[in-house]
Order: C-alpha cells, then sequence, then structure tokens
C-alpha cells in the first residue's frame, strides 16, 4: 500500500459523566486537573491506549505496545525487524531495544495533551477495596462530574514515510477513534461517549493548521429555562452544551485551495451550530 502524502489536522471531542477519565497515580489516582483553570486534562498516552487496544482485540491487529510484551527487551523479541507490519507502529512511531542501543521511529500521527472545555468538579472521594495476589487493598475513588474533553493531533505525511502509514491505515485510525473508547469500558471509564471527530486533510505535505480547538466555542444551555445560559461548572450532561464552530468554519474557510476534504463524525446528541458554511466539502463516514 502506498505510503500517503498529505498532510492532516483532527479534533477530536468526548466527554465523561461520572467517570475518571485519566488517573494520576502521584495524586490518589485522581482525575488529572489544571487547578489554575479548573479544567480536566488526559494524556496523549490514556488516548493511544484505547486505540491500541481497540485495534488488537476489536481488529484482530497485532500491535507493539501490548500486555504480551511489556519491556523493552520483549518488545525487541516480538518486533524482530517486523515493525512496519504492526498499526500502532506505523501511527505513533515506536522505541525498540536493538544490539548496540535503541533504535526510534517517530510516527506521523501525534496528539497533544487533551483538556476540557469546560469548567470540572470532582465527586467527593468514595473508600474502595480491591483484593490482590497480596491480599486486599484500600484505594479512593474520585470523578468527575462532567468533562467534556476535547484533543488536537496531526498527521504528518513526511514523517509517514519512515512508518509507511497508509490511506487504509488512516481510514481505520478514523474508525477507531469513534468507536475505541465505548469498547474499552473499566469501571473507572464508565459514561464515556465520543461526540465530535474532524480530520482536515490537506492537499500536500506543506501547510499545516493551527490547533482546531482554539476555534472552539462552547455554550451552556439551562433546561428548565432554555433562554438563559448555565455556568459551566454546573453542566452535568451533553443535553446542556452548545458547540458553536463558527470560528473554525471561518478558520478552514480561509484555506479552501489547500484542502483537500473534511472527514467528520458528529453524535446525534451532539447540538453543533455553525459549521454549515463550509466551501471545503464534507464527507461522512
Amino acid at each position: 500500500m502506498a505510503t500517503i502524502t498529505k498532510n492532516s489536522e483532527i479534533l477530536f471531542i468526548y466527554d465523561a459523566k461520572m467517570s475518571n477519565p485519566n488517573g494520576d497515580m502521584d495524586n490518589e489516582n485522581k482525575p488529572r486537573m489544571d487547578y489554575d483553570t479548573g479544567t480536566n486534562i488526559v494524556s496523549d498516552v490514556r488516548l493511544k491506549r484505547y486505540l491500541r487496544d481497540y485495534f488488537e482485540t476489536n481488529c484482530g491487529k497485532e500491535i507493539f505496545i501490548s500486555d504480551k510484551a511489556k519491556d523493552a527487551k520483549e518488545r525487541g523479541k516480538q518486533i524482530n525487524g517486523r515493525y512496519k507490519e504492526m498499526i500502532d507502529v506505523r501511527l505513533f512511531g515506536a522505541v525498540f531495544a536493538t544490539t548496540g542501543g535503541n533504535d526510534h521511529l517517530t510516527g506521523p500521527v501525534q496528539f497533544n495533551w487533551g483538556y476540557s472545555l469546560n469548567k470540572v468538579e470532582l465527586t467527593d472521594s468514595n473508600t474502595i477495596t480491591s483484593s490482590f495476589s497480596s491480599g486486599e487493598g484500600v484505594g479512593k475513588d474520585y470523578r468527575v462530574k462532567y468533562s467534556l474533553i476535547a484533543f488536537n493531533g496531526t498527521v504528518n505525511a513526511k514523517t509517514a514515510a519512515g512508518t509507511e502509514l497508509s490511506d487504509d491505515d488512516l481510514s481505520l485510525f478514523d474508525k477507531a477513534l469513534v468507536e475505541a473508547i465505548p469498547l474499552c469500558k473499566t469501571r473507572s471509564k464508565e459514561g464515556q461517549t465520543p461526540r465530535l471527530y474532524i480530520r482536515v486533510e490537506m492537499k500536500d505535505d506543506k501547510v499545516i493548521l493551527k490547533d482546531l480547538r482554539e476555534y472552539v466555542d462552547l455554550k451552556f444551555v439551562d433546561l428548565d429555562n432554555p433562554e438563559k445560559e448555565k455556568e459551566d461548572f454546573k453542566v452535568r450532561g451533553i443535553r446542556e452544551c452548545v458547540l458553536d464552530l463558527t470560528r473554525l468554519g471561518a478558520y478552514l474557510n480561509r484555506y479552501e485551495q489547500q484542502i483537500q476534504a473534511v472527514y467528520y463524525w458528529a453524535d446525534d446528541e451532539l447540538k453543533i451550530k455553525g459549521f454549515d458554511g463550509i466551501k471545503t466539502g464534507k464527507f461522512k463516514f
């Protein structure tokens, strides 16, 4: 399969209701927070873990970062010169042990940390008891009451030459971002739902767009009084959110001649305004 030749920019939004999107092991496993802004943050590693689990469990794909090969030595044996056969390597790159040192492949698909578009409240902690082979352990269970989390990502076509990422790989990646989180539920990850996915594909490997989250505005509706705007930290569900993409549409229209296509998916419950005027063409998958 031919390697991709076009850059893409990604916007992915999902929400978390009474769950822990990304626990901080250094802070009682509380949801990661930016306490200065009151927003919930999620690492790119957490998002990639959802995708890797989806590829392995739901697609039957062999992956590099797998429970079957937990340390660098085992991964070196696993990869054995076959790294380009593994979809997570083609997407995200890899670092693996070789004789005399390590080899490094930079992945063409990269995300920065996600953050919530709303201010977030945490639940009071609940004490939980877990059983381990060494005995029982007692811990605390913290969750976000509601968090609408946005990620920005990029697909770098020049970097893709090193891992041989193909258009078929990207199509599977599109599908995975929409489907992975609901299929990877655990006790703490229950209550998470994808809401919006947009991938803007350019016509070449030269044009790079800004972080698309900068052009997203979130408003909140009081369901008891629709004319009244609700305070964001009191939001408890997607029905109270309106995603205004007017500025995003205007920004993309400035690059009309450089954009090949806009691939998108939106959840039926998400209220969106201001995106219909985009001139670059939309292709729903």
